[in-house]
């Protein structure tokens, strides 16, 4: 059941990236376009936190913890839209959803065995693998023009903040399974640490940011169109993050290692598919493979598979 609700985020998710996508061959902007969907997310994830579980207790710090959560998210999303404006689309998400191999890396370098990190060899084979599908597909695609070597700043920013936010929210999970012992000066007890707010100010402060760099930017008010695919993008993206967090609540222990890494290798795949069908875009599908077996071999819990 959990990997068959994770392939429905995957293709939601997907269905958001390319609502971003015809947002911008509408003539508007990605800033409009993620001002717009991430307030509508933020709104989706107040129905699927406190509402959805009864709990509206207020906590102060992890409210203040998701609102810094939320800087780092508005930023990638920006690099993201970037990316999506200057180049391939479906390259530009695959990139995004390769950054899954990194926080293992990060938080084994950072915290160690001792919370639950231990970083294997395989995990970096994997990764490795990964970055090597990365630089195939991209340094193919870069030759093409100038403008491609903006494409690949923004994608590579977009990749290193992707990076840096599930790193931030692994912390996060940190302050449940070890309250009042993770360090690096923050110390949560697990009432705050699964206070029902956090994800909703994650998503109200990447909308706030958003929103301030359309507003001194563009100065104007957004299209038609920008409003349509936006509100359609914020909610297909929320139901997306419905069936992720559901999926984690109903796999088993078996699903449980797998559903992340297949969710990030389905994501690719579909938008690959829409990038080629719809853009006639020239996927590399071997890079595009040779990505897809990275982050299987980096992600996924061997150890428990093979048991």
């Amino acid at each position: 059941m959990g990997i068959q609700l994770m392939l429905l985020a995957a293709l939601f998710v997907a269905a958001s990236n390319l609502c971003m996508r015809k947002s911008i061959d509408a003539g508007g902007s990605s800033k409009a376009f993620l001002a717009i969907q991430l307030f509508i997310v933020f709104l989706v994830a107040i129905l699927l936190n406190p509402v959805r579980t009864g709990k509206y207790e207020w906590s102060s710090c992890m409210a203040g913890f998701g609102l810094s959560g939320g800087i780092v998210l508005g930023a990638m999303m920006a690099a993201l839209g970037k990316s999506v404006e200057k180049g391939p689309p479906g390259l530009s998400f695959a990139m995004l959803s390769s950054a899954t191999v990194m926080p293992a890396i990060i938080m084994a370098f950072i915290f160690g065995s001792s919370f639950g990190y231990v970083y294997h060899w395989w995990n970096g084979l994997g990764s490795l693998i990964v970055v090597a599908g990365l630089f195939w597909a991209g340094w193919e695609t870069t030759q093409r023009s100038q403008q491609m070597k903006k494409w690949l700043f923004f994608g590579c920013a977009a990749f290193l903040l992707h990076a840096i936010f599930l790193v931030f929210m692994q912390w996060r999970a940190l302050f449940i399974n070890f309250p009042g012992e993770n360090g690096l000066f923050l110390s949560f007890d697990v009432d705050d640490a699964i206070n029902q707010w956090f994800m909703p100010m994650v998503f109200l402060a990447a909308s706030f940011m958003q929103m301030v760099s359309y507003a001194s930017s563009e100065k104007k008010l957004p299209k038609k169109k920008e409003y349509l695919f936006g509100v359609l993008g914020g909610i297909v993206n929320g139901v997306g993050t419905f069936f992720m967090i559901y999926a984690t609540e109903v796999s088993n222990s078996w699903e449980h290692a797998t559903i992340f890494p297949i969710f990030s290798v389905a994501l690719i795949i579909f938008c690959n598919l829409w990038g080629q069908w719809l853009y006639r875009e020239k996927v590399n599908w071997r890079a595009s493979a040779l990505c897809l077996a990275g982050i299987l071999i980096a992600t996924l819990d061997w150890p428990r598979l093979l048991k």
